[in-house]
């Protein structure tokens, strides 16, 4: 993984966001019968998954980072925002501490549920995941925007111009 393609990603990231911020209330909460039921909680669950797997259990930087159903029901896009770009370092130190050990496994319990047991991953493999696990959902709440009659913008890397790929 190279910072380059990680930057693809927060690109088609911030073309999603900037769609849901002009989302009304009833559409960006709306809840539906699959993914994490509405397009806010999807997106605070994509960030969390970073929050969890490379803050918590890689860097060991957070011990709880889950946010409770309150606060999440509380959260803006910008919030939200705030909570990927969190995310965003967190990918950005793992790029750069890591690249002599990114493919040794690190083994701990997780911080965010009791009696996990000994987990063994790699940061390699929790950023993939992480990464994988945003483009699913990012689907899914492609799917959501449709439901709601809106259409989506293109959030595929293909779907962005040559130049933007360069950046």
């Amino acid at each position: 993984m190279e910072k380059l393609e990680y930057e693809w990603v927060k690109q088609t990231r911030q073309i999603l966001l900037d769609q849901c911020k002009e989302l009304n209330k009833d559409d960006f909460t709306k809840e539906f019968e699959f993914g994490f039921k509405s397009i806010r909680d999807s997106l605070v669950h994509v960030a969390g998954c970073y929050h969890a797997w490379l803050g918590s259990f890689v860097l060991s930087e957070t011990s709880l980072p889950l946010l409770t159903k309150e606060r999440i029901n509380n959260m803006q896009v910008d919030d939200i925002q705030r909570y990927f770009e969190q995310a965003d370092r967190y990918v950005k130190k793992i790029l750069e501490q890591f690249t002599d050990k990114f493919d040794k496994p690190i083994e701990k319990e997780l911080a965010w549920r009791a009696n996990s047991g000994l987990i063994s991953k790699t940061p390699r493999q929790l950023l993939v995941h992480s990464i994988t696990h945003e483009s699913h959902h990012k689907g899914q709440i492609v799917a959501m925007l449709r439901l709601l009659g809106h259409t989506p913008k293109n959030t595929d890397m293909l779907g962005l111009p040559v130049k933007e790929l360069a950046k």
